[in-house]
């Protein structure tokens, strides 16, 4: 799939911006703090409902206003698909597609598919779970979007009960959100496991391509004893789990099993990559995620969008020459970055010069029909 055309209204640093876009390579060049990773933000926020920068929309919304505008037109077999969503700093957001509109923003998943690699990425292997957690229900929405429905089905029920629980409620009034964040979370659980089973071969080959010198591998840790891809069997472990430790569960006033427990743990030979990895091997951790992530979703008959944020300055020659390969490959990538000796010299695409919120043509690529 590719985006033929962007607008935005309002959102970040721009008034107002009409960007026609072509498939193959697109470069947005400008210093930091002028513009361009907004563009790849506004995209991103369609494909995942939220940001890779910022927890909520407030700073997505120009200063001054109430509401920001994001439209693409998506082109996929032929078939084109206008996406709207109104982001609301204090209120629920809006969507429409092809000028209805929707009844959830949610109705969105699955029509704008995105790949992302951003110097952010290197928090996959150094911070906290929730980025790893994060990375891979990301993946999820995008083979299956039917998924962010699950999850965020979790997360509202997960949400009510620890509301419950730090209230000190009683035993019955938490059953039926027992029962939710059991059915919910054991769905999720059973989706990543099923996922990573897929993902993990591929991620070890590819980042056996980029350095041989030890394996990787990634395990799920996990709440519950003995997880499996049965979403029942996993829903019957976490009741039993919460019956088993309600007290410590109302004394802390938090859920203490459920997916938001759970972790990629990350494997360089013996050793955990957190803590353990050097800086060359962290990104190449991070790479090949990206990377593999890419591979999955071809070999789900998906193409999406490949969006490289400032990366290029972060990498050695050998790491850049694995993305300017994607690059090329993939059906659209759009690529930020801050000054053009960054980007490898035989990555070539139309380039775009953004300045002060402003966007200008600078040189087009020849497409071939």
């Amino acid at each position: 799939m590719w985006i033929n055309h962007l607008s935005l209204k309002n959102f970040r640093s721009y008034d107002e911006l009409e960007l026609a876009l072509e498939p193959g390579v697109t470069i947005f060049l400008g210093r930091n703090g002028e513009g361009k990773t907004n563009i790849v933000e506004s995209l991103l926020y369609l494909a995942f409902l939220s940001s890779h920068r910022t927890s909520n929309d407030q700073p997505l919304v120009k200063l001054g206003n109430q509401s920001a505008y994001v439209r693409a037109k998506t082109q996929n077999a032929e078939r084109e698909i206008l996406v709207e969503l109104e982001i609301n700093a204090e209120k629920a957001n809006r969507a429409r597609i092809n000028q209805n509109p929707v009844r959830s923003q949610k109705e969105l998943f699955g029509l704008v598919q995105a790949v992302y690699f951003s110097p952010e990425d290197l928090d996959l292997v150094r911070g906290d779970p929730s980025g790893r957690r994060r990375f891979i229900d990301e993946l999820l929405t995008l083979r299956s979007p039917r998924l962010a429905g699950v999850i965020s089905d979790y997360e509202r029920a997960l949400k009510q009960r620890n509301s419950l629980l730090k209230s000190r409620s009683s035993y019955s009034s938490l059953a039926s959100w027992d029962q939710q964040v059991a059915d919910f979370g054991g769905e999720v659980i059973a989706a990543r496991l099923k996922t990573l089973r897929e993902f993990e071969p591929i991620f070890t080959e590819v980042y056996k391509e980029i350095n041989e010198k030890k394996a990787a591998a990634i395990t799920y840790k996990c709440s519950i004893e003995n997880p499996s891809e049965d979403s029942k069997e996993n829903s019957d472990k976490i009741l039993a789990k919460m019956a088993e430790i309600k007290n410590q569960e109302i004394d802390r006033g938090l859920t203490l099993v459920g997916p938001h427990r759970d972790d990629l743990l990350l494997m360089l030979g013996d050793h955990f990559v957190k803590g353990y990895a050097s800086h060359g091997e962290s990104w190449s951790i991070s790479l090949s995620l990206k990377l593999a992530t890419y591979q999955l979703l071809q070999n789900d008959g998906l193409k999406p969008i490949l969006i490289l944020d400032d990366v290029f300055s972060e990498l050695d020659e050998e790491r850049r020459e694995h993305l300017v390969s994607l690059a090329n490959s993939a059906e659209q990538t759009l690529i930020t970055v801050a000054v053009q000796t960054d980007l490898p010299p035989h990555l070539i695409g139309t380039t775009f010069q953004v300045k002060s919120g402003s966007v200008k043509l600078l040189s087009q690529a020849k497409h071939e029909a």
